[in-house]
């Protein structure tokens, strides 16, 4: 498998996204935190962008998100999460297993993916991850192998402000199994905030530690 090619057109799709001002409707606001969304052209559900300030620069904030050490720390939704294969020094293939959610309403699932980190001029830092068959990971009968197709973190800092940044994650999740979308279209605005002010808070206790 190509994974530079892969991880190059994933990274184009990303920053599509992040440039593309058009159609997106807002659909919840909670805890400083916007969530909109619009059609997917990658699949029949919907995109789903959350956006939010966070008081640290790019560089901090993208490797607290995505790295294991970090990451199992904070993400209240993650069960486990683990490098499987470093691709080079800004690739790799991860795998991250959720909890249940809603009561069990949505049981566990897992997801394969590639990620790599890209950065742009003016300090914009971001992740750009699609999921990825990877035969030494196949899926188990303990949860329901997820797809989750482009998605992403775009860092950047404030321009009034840049010991500040706005964080604007991008997910549009296949979550498998048989889930009324009803189910899914509330539990993905929820599963953004909690991602954005679990990061503001990780980020916050890291500080106070240091």
């Amino acid at each position: 498998m190509d994974y530079k090619k892969i991880a190059d057109e994933v990274s184009e799709k990303i920053l599509s996204y992040s440039q593309d001002t058009s159609g997106w409707r807002v659909i919840k606001i909670s805890k400083n935190v916007t969530v909109s969304s619009k059609p997917s052209k990658e699949y029949a559900g919907n995109i789903y962008r959350g956006e939010g300030i966070i008081k640290e620069v790019p560089s901090k904030i993208i490797p607290f998100m995505y790295l294991p050490e970090y990451r199992n720390k904070w993400d209240k939704a993650l069960q486990s999460y683990k490098l499987l294969e470093r691709i080079d020094q800004d690739t790799g293939i991860y795998h991250s297993v959720t909890h249940s959610y809603g009561m069990g309403l949505i049981s566990s699932r897992d997801f394969v993916d590639l990620l790599h980190v890209k950065p742009y001029p003016g300090d914009i830092l971001t992740t750009n991850s699609v999921s990825v068959e990877y035969s030494s990971c196949p899926p188990t009968p303990s949860c329901v192998r997820g797809y989750n197709n482009p998605c992403g973190y775009v860092c950047s800092p404030l321009p009034e402000n840049p010991e500040h940044s706005k964080l604007v994650v991008f997910i549009q999740p296949e979550l498998g199994g048989m889930l009324p979308s009803s189910v899914v279209e509330t539990a993905l605005p929820t599963t953004l905030i909690n991602l954005i002010t679990e990061t503001r808070a990780g980020l916050k206790g890291l500080k106070d530690h240091d």
